[in-house]
């Protein structure tokens, strides 16, 4: 649980924004961030390139000389690399600022024929955190550019399609590139939040079972994490809402069409985050009851124990006085040879009645 802490803590550290009153497109890398790699690749209905990215002006010259180019940079510490992409594909300032300040929102910013798309990718660590990674897309006239934080991403499947020419990809423009790039990350969703719905069903069967303290922290783990992936989830509807809706000149509208089924598929991602939540939020409820009811049972039994002996401690008391044998008034069991095991018959007689009276009344 402190590794679990400690990777959320530091991932909050990491989405700090730049230094206080530093003028607008200033570039600074943060000190937590991954060593910069750039690669590209080129392709048309014929023919690929595919390559690493030692220059951005000569990935620009590959990407021209094809239909379509996809330079894609992991890792945000070289800012001289990208302020040099930047400058070579006429990124706006502010837009580079976005992209090596990853603490943004999903959203769509158009800019002179240039739009540029902020999306959070979904990952799961080895120590079994959640990751909710900023990646930073531009698209123009011919050329799709992806900005990651670190090494390992959703998108080989994309480039798998494009090196086996598989689908429509090859043949169309860099919006649908954009779009299947969208389309990998809205997909991602999809197992992680299963994954946190079989842990749900499990916590559920523990708190019906055994109601342990250690499930209050466990459950207000997942829902700390679903809160998390809807505060990115909701907005990314609305970033692909914004480019389904608007007309822009770079989205074709054969695009839009499938636009639309992303869209859709956010819709489902809210819907399927919210019912978890509201999961999470039941189970909390259910422990609380299964604690109290478990609690109310063991009070329960001790009284029924702590009522039993009252007409016991009685009996015996009233026994244990030693009056003395010479008065007609005191009891005759006290010279009687089988005064001692009639006073516990009689015990055991009020117990066994008393707990058949309580099985009556449903109390047991």
């Amino acid at each position: 649980m402190a590794k679990r802490k400690s990777r959320l803590g530091a991932r909050r550290r990491k989405s700090t924004r730049g230094p206080i009153g530093a003028p607008p497109g200033t570039l600074s890398a943060h000190p937590d961030a991954q060593p910069s790699r750039a690669s590209v690749i080129a392709y048309g209905p014929e023919d690929i390139l595919e390559r690493v990215a030692e220059k951005p002006s000569r990935a620009k010259k590959d990407m021209s000389a094809r239909a379509v180019g996809w330079l894609d940079v992991v890792g945000l510490a070289d800012v001289e690399l990208i302020r040099a992409v930047g400058e070579t594909f006429e990124l706006h300032p502010l837009a580079l600022e976005d992209v090596v300040n990853p603490h943004q929102r999903a959203k769509v910013e158009e800019y002179e024929k240039r739009t540029f798309v902020v999306l959070r990718m979904p990952s799961i660590h080895e120590d079994g955190s959640l990751d909710l990674e900023q990646v930073s897309l531009f698209f123009g006239d011919n050329f799709v550019l992806t900005f990651q934080e670190r090494e390992g991403d959703c998108f080989e499947p994309v480039r798998n399609r494009i090196r086996q020419g598989r689908g429509r990809i090859r043949s169309r423009g860099p919006d649908y590139l954009a779009y299947a790039l969208m389309d990998a990350v809205v997909d991602a969703y999809f197992p992680l939040i299963e994954r946190y719905g079989d842990r749900l069903e499990r916590l559920e069967d523990r708190v019906l079972e055994d109601p342990e303290e250690s499930l209050v922290s466990e459950i207000h783990a997942v829902k700390r994490d679903l809160t998390a992936i809807r505060r990115a989830v909701w907005p990314l509807r609305e970033a692909v809402g914004i480019l389904l809706r608007e007309e822009r000149e770079l989205v074709s509208e054969e695009t839009r069409v499938f636009l639309r089924d992303v869209y859709d598929h956010t819709i489902q991602l809210v819907e399927l985050v919210e019912s978890q939540r509201d999961i999470a939020s039941g189970l909390l409820d259910v422990y609380l009851s299964s604690v109290s009811n478990r609690m109310n049972e063991v009070m329960k039994v001790l009284t029924i124990i702590a009522t039993i002996f009252i007409p016991l401690s009685f009996v015996a008391g009233l026994y244990g006085m030693n009056f003395d044998q010479s008065s007609p008034y005191n009891m005759p069991e006290l010279s009687w040879r089988l005064g001692y095991p009639w006073a516990l018959g009689l015990m055991l007689a009020i117990s066994l009645a008393m707990l058949w009276y309580f099985r009556r009344k449903k109390w047991l």
